[in-house]
């Protein structure tokens, strides 16, 4: 499979020449060890999912370590938990040794706690997505980004469904004592089906017969292994009664229509999940977009009470930037109404944008309403990522 370069690889070079670990995390198969392989091809990888590996860190973590030669990628370190202290003890030794222990992993909570106990200050953190747009026009609202589809997209359902399997077995249990793994994959597809709605946790536990402390524990699986985007309500009230719920996305639009079992472009076209596939993909391109620059992911929705409502509210550069995302390709005033409602609130610099499908009959420069410009996804996202 072809290498596509990752636009995220000039802060991970600069992170390890600043600290002495680098730790990049992400959902598993978004190239994370691919990666640091083509970033530093003179390190060695050391595979912690492998069983003979894992004995090895187990029966003596301190001599495992004492082993490694040179720069060194720890593979899933979340499977080797007892190795952060000797590798405190180990860069506290050396503090000057930049770059030196390259770690990965594949569930971000439960590694945080460990990087946060064990190597703060010592580790730089970074995510790593699967592959955005801007890094390959092959990423997109069908297929989604992980770069094994991309790279093949006619065997994509033969490739979610393997994945999937492979989640649930692996990742699901190794956070989680999920017994019957039946009702849970039929949790991801009810999670498809509400993407892009308010969370609903009573409304997700109907249908399965499930407890909402069930679904809360689910759902927080989902986030940490980066199966999920939960995005939270605008802290900013703008003097407006807010509604504080968060949405939620499938985060990778392609395993979303592949669960909602949406398999071909006409089908696309066809499928009322079109517009939720549409805002979920949006938003994963902005993340991504956050991400690759070495930023902490910082996205948000609002709503009122009186129904005001628009998609995404974030940062970029010195702006807030209100966005809606349509899935049209002629994007008509009467889409911008909440853009133009919520800048007429804000009390500071703000950019309102409708982002559309793009390719048919409006320039993406054009003024759709007072104060909002309609820009296709296309220049949408190329902006999103000019540096």
């Amino acid at each position: 499979m072809p290498f596509i370069p990752r636009l995220v690889a000039p802060v991970l070079e600069r992170a390890a020449r600043t600290f002495p670990a680098v730790v990049l995390t992400g959902p598993r198969r978004a190239g994370k060890t691919t990666l640091l392989t083509r970033t530093f091809p003179d390190a060695t990888v050391v595979p912690l999912d492998a069983p003979d590996v894992l004995a090895a860190v187990r029966a003596d973590p301190r001599g495992f370590l004492d082993e490694r030669r040179g720069v060194t990628i720890l593979d899933e370190i979340q499977n080797a938990p007892e190795l952060f202290g000797y590798l405190k003890e180990r860069i506290d030794r050396h503090p000057s040794r930049r770059g030196r222990w390259l770690l990965t992993g594949s569930q971000e909570a439960p590694l945080m706690q460990h990087v946060t106990e064990s190597l703060a200050g010592r580790a730089a953190v970074i995510g790593l997505w699967p592959l955005s747009t801007a890094e390959s026009p092959k990423a997109n609202l069908l297929h989604g980004g992980f770069p094994e589809v991309v790279a093949r997209p006619r065997d994509r359902s033969l490739w979610f469904e393997s994945y999937l399997q492979t989640y649930l077995e692996r990742d699901v249990r190794a956070v989680l004592n999920v017994r019957d793994l039946s009702t849970f994959r039929r949790f991801l597809s009810v999670m498809a089906s509400r993407t892009g709605q308010t969370l609903n946790k009573a409304d997700l536990a109907a249908p399965l017969g499930l407890t909402i402390p069930t679904i809360t524990q689910w759902i927080n699986v989902l986030e940490i292994t980066g199966q999920l985007l939960v995005v939270p309500p605008y802290f900013e009230s703008f003097g407006k009664r807010l509604v504080k719920t968060p949405k939620v996305y499938v985060a990778d639009s392609g395993l979303a229509a592949h669960l909602l079992g949406i398999r071909t472009s006409d089908e696309l076209e066809r499928s009322p999940f079109r517009g939720a596939l549409f805002e979920g993909y949006i938003a994963a391109e902005v993340v991504k977009a956050q991400g690759n620059r070495g930023l902490r992911r910082e996205l948000y929705h609002f709503r009122d009470h009186q129904g005001l409502e628009v998609d995404f509210v974030f940062r970029q550069g010195t702006d807030t930037w209100l966005v809606e995302a349509k899935s049209t390709h002629t994007p008509l005033p009467r889409d911008a109404t909440g853009l133009t409602r919520l800048a007429a609130s804000v009390r500071h610099r703000a950019t309102s944008i409708l982002v559309y499908r793009g390719g048919r009959s409006r320039p993406h420069t054009d003024a759709l309403a007072p104060g909002v410009r309609a820009i296709d996804v296309a220049a949408f996202i190329e902006v999103l990522n000019a540096r």
